[in-house]
Parts: structure tokens; C-alpha cells; sequence
């Protein structure tokens, strides 16, 4: 767990998201030693040089301080205006992300991501936008630059409503549709959800007793959304989930109720057989989505509320850049060995 870190539990109110930032810059920049490239392989925004600073024109966060100590002329840094990362954000706060049973809710935890990935990628005048999937509809934000931008989004996630039992927020194959008309140029898109909304019928997890054959062979409603999103954009699905969704513990009698629909259900955790099918049918529940977002083309970030999200982030983002690497090797022949999009 995050030992020594504050949770958002405690980060939660507005005067308190300073220290959310503050606390995952630091572990960030300790973990990945200032280098904050690499959620995807691929180039973001790219250095091409300095060039003297012009009062009233340039940005000062953008000052090449090596170059001006060294001149003694004040230097700002010059990109390749093409690679500017624009990054999108679709954020689910359905009523099934208002869920927890360790230190975090998925809610919670999918708003820590949110601010990792914004810091992450908001370098050099990298662009933010997003999209809150709500109980109450879509809440848009336009992509723009500055650090007041991400966290004016961080506290609309944190202040967003919780649905009440029973509501019926827009679908996610909607808001990806959405998000696809919204961003146009290519970019980086991130969708933080526990991708529970949308699975086929019958799908194990939802409910054993009707469970159907061929399951297996539907697929997600949001699979062709997300893979049209991933024809023009880079995108990395962040999934969310908590330890009770994958196996029971042993508590006896509870009530077991749906966030999204209201059903209740009474449920013996005594017994042995029902936890064993529980966990073999939230397993392939995973297995699911997992392959639905392998077969859209899109990156895959598991995190969990029980784990040290930050750590999981940071281990994502090595493995991505290792397949950078691994794709600006020259292979046998010269060309390239090879890599992920």
C-alpha cells in the first residue's frame, strides 16, 4: 500500500488537491528519475533546440535553463510543433466506480490516475481535455495547457455527484462515441473505468443464475467504439478494480446490492462452492475485457485499490518504453525490430 503517503480519503477536499499533486510528483519523480515520457511507445512532444527567449511571446515554464546559465542569454526550449501531445481524457464516475473495500474506492483511485497521467503528459505545453462520465450525463472539458487546467478537472471528479441506486447514466460506448467526434486530431486518449457497463448478456459476473451459453463468442458494446478511437489515436485503458470483484471472502449472509440497476440479492458466503464460482466467474469476466481491449488496439493498465497504484503506473510506463526501445533497434536487416503502435 502507499505507506507514508497520504490517501485520497484525506486529499479529497479542494484545498487539499495541491497535496495530491505534491504527493504524486514527488513519487513519480523519485520512481522515474524526472524522465516522465513513455505512457505509450511512441514520440510525444520532442526537443529540437533552443532559441533566444522573446518577452511577451514565450511561455516562461518553457525557459532551457542549461542554455541560459551557459549563454548568459535567456533560452526557451523549441519543439517540433507536430508532436505536441494533445491528451484526452474519459473518466467513468458511473455508479459502479462508487465501490471499495481496501484503501481506496475505484472512484477515488480512478481520480488518482487521472492526475498521474495528467502530469505525466503535461510537459511542454501538452494539451489536456476530458470527458467525465457521470451519473447526470457527460461533462466536457476543452483540451488546453497549465497546471490550473488539470486541476480544476481533478475537482470536478472529486466534487462530481454520486448516482443514486437504480440511475441510468449514458452508456460508455456513448462516451467513447462522443470522445471520438470530440478529438479529431490524433493524440493520446486514456479511459479510466472498471469497463463493466456494456457486457454482453449472460456474461459470468453479472449473475450466475443467468448465465447463458455463447457468451464467449459477443463482444462488449464498447469494442467498436474504443477500436475506431484507436484507428486515429494512441489509447491506453486504464481498468480499475477492487478485490471484492474478484472473490468473495468467507463473512456468512449478506446483501449484495447492484449500483447501477438497485437489484438486492441475499448471498451465503459460507459456502465453499459459491465462492469458487464467483472467482472463476469474475475471472473470465477479466478475461473478457481484457481480450475485447486487445482485439480494439488499445493499451492495457490494470490497477487495483488494494495495490500501490503509483507503482503500477510507474511499472507500465517502463515496460512501454522498453517497446520504444525495442522498436528504434535496427534489426538484422537494418530496419526495425519491431515494436507496439
Amino acid at each position: 500500500m502507499n505507506e507514508g503517503y497520504a490517501t485520497v480519503h484525506q486529499l479529497a477536499p479542494h484545498r487539499r488537491l495541491r497535496r495530491l499533486e505534491l504527493a504524486i510528483t514527488r513519487r513519480l519523480d523519485g520512481l522515474l528519475h524526472g524522465q516522465h515520457l513513455g505512457l505509450l511507445p511512441g514520440a510525444g512532444s520532442e526537443l529540437t533546440g533552443s532559441r533566444e527567449y522573446r518577452p511577451g511571446e514565450d511561455e516562461v515554464r518553457r525557459m532551457d535553463w542549461a542554455v541560459t546559465a551557459r549563454t548568459g542569454v535567456p533560452h526557451v526550449r523549441e519543439v517540433d510543433a507536430d508532436r505536441e501531445l494533445t491528451t484526452w481524457l474519459l473518466v467513468d464516475s458511473t455508479p459502479s466506480m462508487d465501490f471499495g473495500t481496501a484503501e481506496l474506492e475505484k472512484r477515488e483511485l480512478a481520480v488518482a490516475a487521472t492526475a498521474a497521467i495528467g502530469y505525466l503528459t503535461a510537459n511542454f505545453g501538452n494539451r489536456l481535455g476530458g470527458h467525465l462520465l457521470g451519473a447526470d450525463g457527460i461533462r466536457r472539458f476543452p483540451a488546453r495547457t497549465g497546471r490550473e487546467h488539470l486541476l480544476g478537472l481533478l475537482h470536478t471528479l472529486l466534487a462530481a455527484p454520486r448516482g443514486p441506486a437504480g440511475s441510468r447514466p449514458p452508456a460508455l460506448a456513448e462516451a467513447l462515441a462522443g470522445l471520438h467526434r470530440a478529438a479529431p486530431r490524433r493524440g493520446l486518449v486514456v479511459v479510466v473505468s472498471d469497463w463493466l457497463d456494456g457486457l454482453p448478456d449472460g456474461v459470468p459476473g453479472r449473475d450466475p443464475a443467468e448465465e447463458r451459453p455463447g457468451w464467449e463468442t459477443q463482444r462488449p458494446e464498447w469494442e467498436a467504439e474504443l477500436r475506431r478511437l484507436a484507428v486515429r489515436h494512441q489509447v491506453l485503458a486504464v481498468e480499475v478494480t477492487d478485490p471484492r470483484e474478484l472473490e468473495l471472502p468467507d463473512v456468512g449472509l449478506i446483501t449484495l446490492v447492484d449500483p447501477e440497476s438497485g437489484r438486492r440479492r441475499e448471498v451465503s458466503t459460507g459456502s465453499r462452492r459459491l465462492r469458487e464460482r464467483y472467482a472463476e466467474a469474475a475471472r473470465q469476466q477479466r478475461a473478457l475485457v481484457r481480450a475485447a481491449l486487445r482485439r480494439a488496439g488499445a493499451a492495457h493498465l490494470a490497477l487495483r485499490t488494494d495495490r500501490d497504484w503509483v507503482t503500477d503506473i510507474v511499472r507500465h510506463v517502463y515496460a512501454q518504453r522498453r517497446l520504444a526501445a525495442a522498436a528504434r533497434t535496427p534489426g538484422p536487416a537494418g530496419g526495425p525490430s519491431g515494436g507496439a503502435a
